[in-house]
């Protein structure tokens, strides 16, 4: 009698455990899962050149949700981020192209790292004005980053006037080759982009878990009027992270105008939202204070392979968002039953 009931917990806590186990670790068995689907209905997927191909779409979006993390960490969120990245792209195609200087009569073309540095000043500046408007103003962060998301594509259409930028290879007349680095070339057969998203995305987790800078942020988007009370800095932690998450829409601008070697005011239009999701789908909760590097790059490698592997067994674009839009519910979902239950 007393054997029988005392294998009865045991059997329901290992259930209990196997669940538990597979709602946390949710993002890794769906792109475990994915691989293993795509590999079986295409004989192309499953190869480490695609993989590879595959890896440098994902560093764009990766980037994003980099940025996006922080955002939502703090219990914000950031729409303008796909815009910035769309204005980032012209005004590195605009450098490229030359600056002509009226008055003195002369075109300038700067380096590329130059460039390379304006662009991503760009991307803070963005950041800044949004986190300036939500910290010291009040404005919602979702009213404010809306706005920033329009002004940003209207300059971005202003500049070109609605075309786009093409050959930004340089010349080597003018000392500006090189921009396309960043897209094409290698290193250990890894391409730039990926390897520039794993750079990022390990300064940000060592941040996140090893600074005074990461524990401000966690406790400021758990409870900031707790943490404002504990002495933390939540205005300064606040416009940090918009302007950190401007920085990431550059450097995801100037990877993808390198893929592209051209730069459309368009491009980046809807980005926001695959931010977002990668974000979701990584465990992360949109109320603030809870989720991590880790998660967030499983759920932007999720998207990413889900997308081109239905690109690659030739399913319509349109189902590619409904599939996509399925998955973001379903996240948001598991997320309410994981935080759910860790409430009760």
């Amino acid at each position: 009698m007393a054997d029988v009931t005392n294998s009865k917990p045991g059997s329901g806590g290992m259930g209990l455990n196997i669940g538990k186990i597979l709602l946390e670790g949710r993002a890794f068995f769906a792109l475990v899962a994915i691989i293993a689907v795509f590999s079986i209905l295409s004989p192309v997927y499953f190869s480490i050149g695609n993989f590879l191909i595959m890896s440098s779409h994902v560093a764009i979006f990766g980037l994003l949700a980099i940025g996006m993390l922080l955002v939502i960490l703090n219990g914000g969120i950031d729409l303008s981020v796909g815009s910035t990245l769309g204005l980032a792209g012209v005004v590195a195609g605009y450098l490229m192209q030359g600056v002509e200087i009226p008055a003195a009569g002369v075109v300038l073309y700067p380096p590329v790292w130059a460039v390379v540095v304006l662009t991503i000043c760009l991307g803070a500046f963005v950041g800044l004005i949004n986190g300036v408007l939500i910290a010291f103003f009040n404005v919602p962060a979702f009213v404010a980053t809306l706005g920033m998301l329009y002004v940003a594509r209207g300059v971005a259409l202003l500049m070109t006037n609605g075309l786009t930028y093409n050959n930004l290879g340089g010349a080597e007349a003018l000392g500006n080759t090189g921009f396309d680095w960043l897209g094409f070339n290698r290193i250990a057969g890894v391409p730039i982009g990926v390897i520039v998203l794993a750079l990022v995305a390990l300064t940000v987790g060592l941040v996140l878990a090893r600074t005074a800078f990461g524990r401000w942020l966690y406790a400021s988007g758990g409870n900031e009027r707790a943490a404002e009370l504990s002495g933390v800095p939540t205005r300064s932690v606040k416009i940090s992270v918009y302007v950190l998450s401007g920085i990431c829409a550059a450097i995801a601008g100037l990877v993808l105008s390198s893929q592209l070697t051209s730069a459309g005011p368009t491009a980046g239009t809807t980005y926001e939202l695959t931010a977002i999701a990668a974000v979701v789908i990584g465990g992360a909760a949109l109320t603030g204070g809870r989720g991590n590097v880790r998660g967030t790059m499983l759920g932007a490698f999720v998207i990413g392979f889900l997308s081109d592997g239905l690109v690659i067994i030739g399913v319509s674009a349109y189902w590619q968002t409904v599939f996509t839009g399925a998955v973001i519910v379903l996240a948001v979902l598991l997320n309410s039953l994981q935080y759910g239950r860790a409430r009760r």
